[in-house]
């Protein structure tokens, strides 16, 4: 009896945390396709083991009830039995079974979230660049012109690639109601595509542990009709200040920061890595990567911030550096050409 009141303990101890719980579990309340299949996907695996589960504790209880000691007699000795071959290829069949089940379901729904969802094939998808960095996210919307930090807003019933990459360690980006996580890196581009299906305000974070500030990396996900979409879009250009480099060296430096909006993107002056897979070569007059947290000086090292008189004059040993200091002119003339236009 004594024995029983540990655990007696822990599962009312369990019941009254849950109890406290005002918010449900979000990947089981999916608001649009791509977190709709994972969540069926969650609840089917769930029903498989529990059905397992069931068995074996039916089994379990069973052969404890019938071969239990006190109704035998003393002296009993049970009969010699050989194997039944009937018996072996059941019991290794159904797991081989499950496994199979598993796996079909498995590779049909990943295949389902990575490529657009059905019935948003015809449309073309809003870009968002999604970068983040110690310990923000920055969101630019190239065809907009417009970017945001810490929060993101999009339409409803459009499919959105999020582009992904980081300026410093890895994370993971994540909106549980409108699909699954995915990392984000230094030097490449991840994508992940997503649609909402409902209005509403979603939680965002980065699920990936990256450092003292991770659990203050969350955002705002608001889902908005088009129309609403596009009056805040013309808002911000004609309210928000534009991103200078300055300031969005400021932003990388700063380790916390509230909402911002900005009438351009930092796209302009420091590129986010061409294609998936991208590699980053120091020196090379196609690598556009963004930098690591050692380099958050503002600086990239794209082929156009290196004259002809550089490659000449520079060689293998300091390279790195004279991209360094070529690049503040080359960000002056940028901004310079974006107000001109």
């Amino acid at each position: 009896m004594k024995k029983r009141w540990p655990l007696s303990f822990l599962f009312l101890s369990l019941i009254i945390l849950l109890t406290g719980c005002d918010s449900s579990l979000l990947v089981l309340d999916p608001k649009g396709p791509v977190a709709k299949t994972q969540s069926d996907t969650i609840i089917f695996s769930m029903f498989i083991m529990a059905g397992v589960l069931l068995v074996v504790y039916v089994l379990y209880i069973y052969m404890l009830t019938k071969y239990r000691a006190s109704k035998a007699a003393p002296d009993y000795e049970p009969p010699h039995m050989e194997g039944s071959t009937w018996l072996e290829v059941t019991w290794t069949l159904i797991p081989v079974i499950i496994v199979i089940v598993l796996s079909v379901v498995t590779v049909r729904s990943t295949y389902a979230v990575e490529t657009t969802p059905v019935g948003y094939e015809d449309q073309k998808p809003l870009i968002v660049y999604a970068s983040s960095s110690n310990w923000k996210w920055h969101f630019s919307y190239p065809e907009e012109g417009v970017e945001t930090v810490n929060y993101v807003n999009i339409p409803t019933n459009r499919p959105v690639e999020f582009r992904l990459y980081s300026y410093g360690p890895i994370t993971s980006f994540w909106i549980p109601q409108l699909g699954g996580q995915k990392y984000a890196m230094s030097d490449m581009v991840t994508k992940l595509r997503l649609v909402a299906e409902h209005e509403g305000s979603f939680m965002g974070k980065n699920s990936n542990f990256s450092g003292e500030g991770f659990a203050h990396m969350d955002f705002e996900a608001l889902a908005m009709s088009p129309e609403a979409f596009d009056k805040w879009v013309n808002e911000v250009k004609a309210t928000a200040p534009e991103l200078t480099s300055e300031e969005f060296d400021t932003l990388l430096a700063t380790e916390h920061v509230g909402r911002k909006s900005y009438s351009s993107t930092h796209l302009a002056f420091k590129p986010a890595p061409e294609g998936e897979h991208a590699g980053h070569h120091h020196g090379s007059d196609d690598a556009t990567a963004p930098e690591s947290d050692s380099v958050h000086s503002g600086t990239n090292h794209t082929g156009a911030e290196h004259s002809d008189t550089d490659h000449a004059n520079m060689n293998h040993s300091d390279m790195d550096h004279g991209a360094m200091n070529s690049s503040e002119p080359d960000h002056e003339q940028t901004e310079h050409s974006q107000h001109g236009n």
